[in-house]
Protein backbone atom coordinates (compact mmCIF):
# COMPACT_ATOMS: atom_id res chain seq x y z
CA UNK A 1 0.00 0.00 0.00
CA UNK A 2 2.84 2.35 0.87
CA UNK A 3 4.46 1.49 -2.44
CA UNK A 4 1.27 2.39 -4.31
CA UNK A 5 1.06 5.80 -2.61
CA UNK A 6 4.69 6.46 -3.47
CA UNK A 7 4.10 5.58 -7.12
CA UNK A 8 1.07 7.89 -7.14
CA UNK A 9 3.18 10.80 -5.85
CA UNK A 10 5.89 10.09 -8.45
CA UNK A 11 3.29 10.02 -11.22
CA UNK A 12 1.79 13.29 -9.98
CA UNK A 13 5.25 14.90 -9.93
CA UNK A 14 5.99 13.73 -13.47
CA UNK A 15 2.61 15.02 -14.59
CA UNK A 16 3.33 18.40 -13.00
CA UNK A 17 6.74 18.56 -14.72
CA UNK A 18 5.20 17.70 -18.08
CA UNK A 19 2.53 20.36 -17.61
CA UNK A 20 5.18 22.95 -16.75
CA UNK A 21 7.10 22.12 -19.93
CA UNK A 22 3.89 22.33 -21.93
CA UNK A 23 3.12 25.67 -20.30
CA UNK A 24 6.48 27.12 -21.31
CA UNK A 25 6.06 25.85 -24.87
CA UNK A 26 2.59 27.34 -25.17
CA UNK A 27 3.56 30.62 -23.58
CA UNK A 28 6.72 31.18 -25.62
CA UNK A 29 5.91 29.24 -28.74
CA UNK A 30 2.48 30.73 -29.40
CA UNK A 31 3.69 34.28 -28.72
CA UNK A 32 5.71 35.32 -31.79
CA UNK A 33 8.39 37.91 -31.12
CA UNK A 34 7.53 40.89 -33.31
CA UNK A 35 9.80 43.32 -31.49
CA UNK A 36 12.73 44.67 -33.48
CA UNK A 37 15.74 46.80 -32.51
CA UNK A 38 18.01 48.23 -35.17
CA UNK A 39 20.97 50.60 -35.40
CA UNK A 40 21.94 52.12 -38.75
CA UNK A 41 23.93 54.93 -40.36
CA UNK A 42 21.83 57.71 -41.92
CA UNK A 43 23.95 59.48 -44.56
CA UNK A 44 23.90 63.25 -44.92
CA UNK A 45 21.14 64.64 -47.12
CA UNK A 46 19.12 61.41 -47.27
CA UNK A 47 15.95 59.83 -45.88
CA UNK A 48 15.63 56.17 -44.85
CA UNK A 49 12.29 54.36 -44.39
CA UNK A 50 11.45 51.07 -42.67
CA UNK A 51 8.23 49.07 -42.64
CA UNK A 52 6.55 47.24 -39.77
CA UNK A 53 3.59 44.90 -40.27
CA UNK A 54 0.87 44.91 -37.63
CA UNK A 55 -2.55 43.36 -37.14
CA UNK A 56 -5.77 45.11 -36.27
CA UNK A 57 -6.36 46.02 -32.62
CA UNK A 58 -2.70 45.55 -31.63
CA UNK A 59 -0.60 48.27 -30.01
CA UNK A 60 2.78 49.52 -31.24
CA UNK A 61 5.46 51.52 -29.43
CA UNK A 62 8.27 53.22 -31.38
CA UNK A 63 11.41 54.44 -29.60
CA UNK A 64 14.32 56.13 -31.40
CA UNK A 65 17.55 57.90 -30.46
CA UNK A 66 20.35 59.60 -32.34
CA UNK A 67 23.53 58.05 -30.97
CA UNK A 68 26.21 59.88 -32.95
CA UNK A 69 26.54 62.69 -35.46
CA UNK A 70 26.72 66.46 -35.52
CA UNK A 71 23.80 67.99 -33.65
CA UNK A 72 22.41 64.60 -32.61
CA UNK A 73 19.12 65.33 -34.41
CA UNK A 74 16.98 63.80 -37.17
CA UNK A 75 13.47 64.13 -38.51
CA UNK A 76 10.99 61.31 -37.91
CA UNK A 77 7.68 60.53 -39.63
CA UNK A 78 5.27 57.66 -38.91
CA UNK A 79 2.71 56.92 -41.64
CA UNK A 80 -0.21 54.51 -41.20
CA UNK A 81 -1.14 51.77 -43.72
CA UNK A 82 -4.01 53.98 -44.92
CA UNK A 83 -1.55 56.79 -45.75
CA UNK A 84 -2.18 59.17 -42.85
CA UNK A 85 0.76 60.91 -41.19
CA UNK A 86 0.38 60.03 -37.52
CA UNK A 87 3.62 61.48 -36.10
CA UNK A 88 5.99 64.11 -37.43
CA UNK A 89 9.13 65.14 -35.50
CA UNK A 90 11.59 67.72 -36.82
CA UNK A 91 15.22 67.72 -35.72
CA UNK A 92 14.77 65.70 -32.55
CA UNK A 93 17.45 63.71 -30.73
CA UNK A 94 15.00 61.10 -29.39
CA UNK A 95 11.33 60.22 -29.21
CA UNK A 96 8.84 57.70 -27.82
CA UNK A 97 5.50 57.25 -29.60
CA UNK A 98 2.57 54.90 -29.05
CA UNK A 99 -0.05 53.77 -31.58
CA UNK A 100 -3.07 52.07 -30.01
CA UNK A 101 -4.96 50.47 -31.63
CA UNK A 102 -3.10 49.69 -34.84
CA UNK A 103 -4.45 49.05 -38.31
CA UNK A 104 -4.01 45.93 -40.39
CA UNK A 105 -1.09 46.55 -42.76
CA UNK A 106 2.39 48.04 -42.98
CA UNK A 107 3.38 51.12 -41.02
CA UNK A 108 6.15 53.26 -42.53
CA UNK A 109 8.85 54.71 -40.28
CA UNK A 110 11.01 57.34 -42.00
CA UNK A 111 14.12 59.05 -40.62
CA UNK A 112 15.15 62.29 -42.34
CA UNK A 113 18.65 63.79 -42.46
CA UNK A 114 18.12 65.90 -45.59
CA UNK A 115 18.74 69.15 -43.67
CA UNK A 116 22.34 68.09 -42.95
CA UNK A 117 24.65 68.42 -45.93
CA UNK A 118 27.87 67.14 -44.35
CA UNK A 119 27.24 65.07 -41.21
CA UNK A 120 25.90 61.52 -41.17
CA UNK A 121 23.96 60.27 -38.14
CA UNK A 122 23.92 56.97 -36.26
CA UNK A 123 20.33 56.18 -35.28
CA UNK A 124 18.92 53.48 -33.01
CA UNK A 125 15.23 52.60 -33.02
CA UNK A 126 13.07 49.88 -31.48
CA UNK A 127 9.55 48.80 -32.38
CA UNK A 128 7.55 46.95 -29.71
CA UNK A 129 4.38 45.14 -30.79
CA UNK A 130 1.87 44.02 -28.18
CA UNK A 131 -0.17 41.47 -30.09
CA UNK A 132 -3.61 40.51 -28.81
CA UNK A 133 -4.12 37.70 -31.32
CA UNK A 134 -1.23 35.59 -30.03
CA UNK A 135 -2.40 35.94 -26.43
CA UNK A 136 -5.93 34.98 -27.36
CA UNK A 137 -4.73 31.93 -29.29
CA UNK A 138 -2.69 30.75 -26.33
CA UNK A 139 -5.61 31.17 -23.95
CA UNK A 140 -7.88 29.00 -26.13
CA UNK A 141 -5.50 26.08 -25.65
CA UNK A 142 -5.95 26.28 -21.87
CA UNK A 143 -9.72 26.38 -21.56
CA UNK A 144 -10.38 22.73 -20.64
CA UNK A 145 -7.01 21.74 -19.12
CA UNK A 146 -6.73 21.32 -15.30
CA UNK A 147 -4.34 19.61 -12.95
CA UNK A 148 -5.12 16.63 -10.74
CA UNK A 149 -6.97 17.51 -7.53
CA UNK A 150 -4.18 16.05 -5.39
CA UNK A 151 -1.73 18.76 -6.50
CA UNK A 152 -3.96 21.66 -5.54
CA UNK A 153 -2.89 23.72 -8.58
CA UNK A 154 -4.46 24.58 -11.90
CA UNK A 155 -2.68 24.96 -15.18
CA UNK A 156 -4.26 28.37 -15.59
CA UNK A 157 -2.56 29.59 -12.41
CA UNK A 158 0.81 28.28 -13.58
CA UNK A 159 0.33 29.84 -16.99
CA UNK A 160 -0.58 33.21 -15.43
CA UNK A 161 2.60 33.21 -13.34
CA UNK A 162 4.81 32.26 -16.29
CA UNK A 163 3.10 34.87 -18.45
CA UNK A 164 3.81 37.51 -15.80
CA UNK A 165 7.47 36.47 -15.62
CA UNK A 166 7.70 36.58 -19.42
CA UNK A 167 6.29 40.11 -19.53
CA UNK A 168 8.69 41.29 -16.83
CA UNK A 169 11.67 39.74 -18.63
CA UNK A 170 10.62 41.27 -21.92
CA UNK A 171 10.25 44.71 -20.36
CA UNK A 172 13.63 44.29 -18.66
CA UNK A 173 15.21 43.48 -22.02
CA UNK A 174 13.67 46.59 -23.56
CA UNK A 175 14.92 48.80 -20.73
CA UNK A 176 18.42 47.31 -21.00
CA UNK A 177 18.43 48.03 -24.74
CA UNK A 178 17.49 51.66 -24.11
CA UNK A 179 20.15 51.96 -21.42
CA UNK A 180 22.75 50.65 -23.89
CA UNK A 181 21.75 53.36 -26.36
CA UNK A 182 22.00 56.00 -23.62
CA UNK A 183 25.48 54.69 -22.79
CA UNK A 184 26.51 54.75 -26.45
CA UNK A 185 25.33 58.34 -26.91
CA UNK A 186 27.00 59.48 -23.68
CA UNK A 187 30.23 57.80 -24.75
CA UNK A 188 30.08 59.56 -28.11
CA UNK A 189 29.54 62.93 -26.42
CA UNK A 190 32.40 62.22 -24.02
CA UNK A 191 34.79 61.30 -26.83
CA UNK A 192 33.70 64.30 -28.90
CA UNK A 193 34.21 66.70 -25.99
CA UNK A 194 37.59 65.12 -25.22
CA UNK A 195 38.68 65.62 -28.83
CA UNK A 196 37.57 69.26 -28.78
CA UNK A 197 39.33 69.97 -25.49
CA UNK A 198 42.52 68.28 -26.72
CA UNK A 199 42.40 70.11 -30.06
CA UNK A 200 41.93 73.58 -28.61
CA UNK A 201 44.49 72.89 -25.90
CA UNK A 202 47.04 72.09 -28.59
CA UNK A 203 46.05 75.23 -30.52
CA UNK A 204 46.47 77.39 -27.41
CA UNK A 205 49.84 75.79 -26.69
CA UNK A 206 51.05 76.48 -30.23
CA UNK A 207 49.85 80.07 -30.03
CA UNK A 208 51.66 80.57 -26.72
CA UNK A 209 54.86 79.11 -28.16
CA UNK A 210 54.56 81.30 -31.25
CA UNK A 211 54.04 84.41 -29.11
CA UNK A 212 57.02 83.50 -26.91
CA UNK A 213 59.30 82.94 -29.92
CA UNK A 214 58.12 86.20 -31.48
CA UNK A 215 58.80 88.16 -28.29
CA UNK A 216 62.27 86.66 -27.91
CA UNK A 217 63.11 87.41 -31.54
CA UNK A 218 61.80 90.97 -31.23
CA UNK A 219 63.86 91.63 -28.09
CA UNK A 220 66.99 90.22 -29.72
CA UNK A 221 66.53 92.44 -32.77
CA UNK A 222 65.91 95.44 -30.53
CA UNK A 223 69.15 94.97 -28.60
CA UNK A 224 71.08 94.26 -31.81
CA UNK A 225 69.85 97.52 -33.35
CA UNK A 226 70.72 99.46 -30.17
CA UNK A 227 74.27 98.06 -30.13
CA UNK A 228 74.87 99.04 -33.75
CA UNK A 229 73.68 102.62 -33.17
CA UNK A 230 75.99 103.11 -30.17
CA UNK A 231 79.02 101.85 -32.04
Amino acid sequence: MHHQHRMMYVSAGLCLLACLILTVDLTLGLRPNKNIAFTFILPAGTTECFYQTTAREDSMEVDYQVIAGSGLDVGFVLISPSGYRLISDFRRSDGIHMVDPTEDGDYRLCFDNSFSKLSEKMVFFEVIINSQSSIGGAQDEWVDMTMMESTGYKLEDIRAKIDTVYQHLERTRQIQTLLRTFEARDRYLLEDNLWRVSFWSCVNLLVMLAVAVTQIYTLQRLFDNTKRVCT
